[in-house]
């Protein structure tokens, strides 16, 4: 469940040099081209934090080496693959982890909870589409009002105001996230201002205190950073004990708690379920605020599927025009640019060994934009899903169909009523002379607010 988290590219090296260290892995780079550590004890390290991020960094190594590539973390080897074809040669036949998930989660106090490999992974997410599945059904009308109400406050804008997306979205997400998953507490604006308090303290220091040490150096952001940790555990733990003894499983945490899950367990899934939702409802409706042709597409599905009726959890599959539009927003802003997995066995990607117990990263921002891959890649294009190569690629890189995570489909749910309701009664318009740029680490984010004008529709 990596797609949740808006981190710094600190937190990445971090998580990055903990797992080669736990899992360490042949000094050989087996002859992948490459860089050479710019230092013997850092490997790469300053080249990464020269780019800004990781993923500029592996978009330049890629540039430099071709689709395999390798850089040095300290003292060990990283492989990397830029490119759909050496993705494809490493997925299928490979035994890998998830290594990202599982080191983030054992920082969090997780511990799995059958040991097996495999076959957890796959009974999780059975478990994930159950609890997803159910929330969505038991609180759609819930989550339609709440995107109604944000709706109506647009409408009451002078055309001309600016409305900051960043600002309004999060905190439409930030309500229908905690309502569907922790349950009809959180209907109280109160608890969700909290969370999210909590949440944004946490998230911010986990995102530039730790490489640099900054947050140990200062008190007061390590007392800040600790009681907001104190006290989103404590809202979760109060919520989980509350809902175990309910009959009524109306929220993704119903569900995890009927389940094998440890009470801890359950609380670290929940707190990183969601998340993704914030970024995809920012990105499409700023992409479709830069395309009228998009908006006008889109208005006409909705009066051809729907008529007057408003949007409905068994009609969203046949919006197929907003299939296209999400999964053109996820691919043209990168999303999640990079994942990781941690190569159990000895594989091969061409003609490269990949020795066992290698770190392997899948640049999935330098794919998505790959031109051997997609015509115009850094044009927001929703009808090249209509070409069956790309939608295969899609699914390939794990955003769209069997090897869609559940969160995913839970994201895509929410930014489709979102977006339906948006464009049944409003017209959305650019800033003139707004440059929106995006800040990549393990979930793309506009690095400012983006800002957009309303109109009604005659």
């Amino acid at each position: 469940m990596l797609d949740f988290a808006i981190f710094a590219v600190t937190f990445v090296i971090i998580l990055v040099g903990a797992v080669l260290y736990l899992y360490p892995s042949s000094r050989s780079a087996s002859g992948i081209p490459g860089l050479n550590p710019t230092e013997e004890k850092d490997g790469n390290l300053q080249d990464i934090v020269n780019r800004g991020s990781l993923h500029e960094f592996l978009a330049s190594l890629h540039g430099q080496f071709g689709p395999v590539a390798s850089f040095w973390f300290g003292g060990r080897p990283v492989v990397s693959l830029g490119s759909v074809d050496q993705l494809r040669q490493h997925i299928n036949p490979n035994r890998t982890t998830d290594s990202f998930e599982t080191m983030l989660k054992s920082l969090l106090g997780y511990q799995s909870g059958t040991g097996g490999g495999a076959t957890e992974a796959v009974m999780r997410k059975k478990l994930y589409e159950s609890a997803v599945n159910n929330t969505l059904e038991k609180n759609f009308p819930m989550l339609l009002k709440l995107v109604e109400e944000l709706v109506g406050k647009w409408q009451s804008f002078p055309k001309d105001q600016h409305t900051p997306l960043c600002a309004h979205l999060l905190g439409l997400a930030m309500k229908a996230v905690t309502q569907l998953a922790l349950g009809d507490r959180f209907r109280n604006d109160a608890e969700v201002i909290g969370f999210r308090k909590n949440h944004e303290a946490i998230w911010s220091e986990i995102g530039k205190g730790y490489l640099d040490g900054s947050m140990e150096k200062s008190s007061i952001r390590k007392e800040h950073y600790e009681s907001a940790l104190a006290e989103m555990e404590t809202v979760l733990m109060s919520v989980a004990k509350d809902r175990k003894g309910q009959r009524s499983q109306t929220a993704f945490v119903d569900t995890l708690l009927q389940s094998n899950l440890t009470e801890r367990q359950v609380i670290v899934d929940v707190s990183l379920c969601g998340c993704n939702i914030f970024q995809v409802c920012i990105w499409a409706v700023h992409f479709l605020s830069t395309s009228e042709e998009v908006q006008e597409k889109l208005h006409q599905e909705l009066e051809d599927v729907l008529g007057s009726e408003p949007v409905s959890l068994d009609k969203i599959p046949q919006l197929r025009y907003f299939q296209q539009v999400l999964n053109e927003t996820v691919r043209t802003a990168k999303l999640t640019p990079i994942a990781a997995r941690l190569q159990e066995n000895e594989g091969k990607v061409d003609q490269h060994i990949i020795p066992k117990e290698t770190l392997v990263i899948y640049a999935l921002g330098v794919v998505l934009q790959d031109a051997d891959t997609w015509s115009r890649p850094y044009k927001f294009d929703p009808d090249r899903f209509t070409e069956d190569s790309a939608r295969k690629s899609f699914s390939l890189l794990g955003f769209s169909g069997n090897q869609a995570c559940p969160e995913l489909r839970f994201a895509y749910t929410v930014a489709t009523v979102v977006l339906s309701t948006v464009v049944r009664q409003l017209k959305l318009h650019q800033v003139k002379g707004q440059v929106v740029e995006a800040r990549s680490e393990l979930v793309s984010t506009p690095k400012d607010d983006t800002w957009i004008t309303v109109s009604r529709r005659s």
